[in-house]
């Protein structure tokens, strides 16, 4: 089993929303015994909340159903996950500042490098913006979530054969 663990400074909107696009997409694939999915945040300032309300809102009208708990990167992460993807520069540098070792470290990966379509550098945070900036990080963690999803098919194939 492929496990996938999505970062974000608050785990509030951009890695729990993207550990639900991603979920959906599984699902629709029918490989739920094969990938796992989770989120966490490098801060643990707002564990056990849900997902911004606004968030929500927004995800829902795309039929995502955002339920997951606000909670903290820890060091079992490092080891438990295949991947820990974040979603901007900052998360990258505060991951591998937090990885256990090297071979951990290499776990480590930034969500737009998995875009197909949009051409973007990270995914912003929509926190503090207006209705606009929350349908976009939608837009770019579809795009991205479809490329990861394309890109551990295509290893698991060549790893088939």
């Amino acid at each position: 089993m492929k496990k996938i663990l999505f970062v974000c400074l608050g785990n509030i909107c951009r890695s729990s929303s993207a550990e639900e696009v991603m979920r959906t997409l599984i699902r629709k694939e029918g490989l739920e015994r094969e990938i796992e999915v989770d989120s966490a945040g490098i801060l643990s300032y707002h564990q056990g909340e849900l997902p911004d309300s606004r968030m929500r809102m927004h995800a829902s009208r795309r039929g995502y159903n955002l339920t997951h708990r606000s909670r903290p990167v820890c060091t079992d992460d490092f080891y438990h996950f295949d991947m820990i993807i974040g979603m901007d520069d900052r998360n990258i540098e505060d991951l591998i500042e937090r990885a256990p070792d090297l071979e951990t470290e290499k776990k480590i990966r930034r969500m737009t490098d998995y875009c197909r379509v949009k051409m973007v550098d990270y995914v912003p945070d929509p926190y503090y913006g207006g209705a606009q900036g929350f349908e976009n990080v939608l837009d770019i963690l579809e795009d991205a979530c479809a490329g990861l999803l394309e890109s551990i098919r295509a290893i698991s194939s060549t790893q088939d054969n």
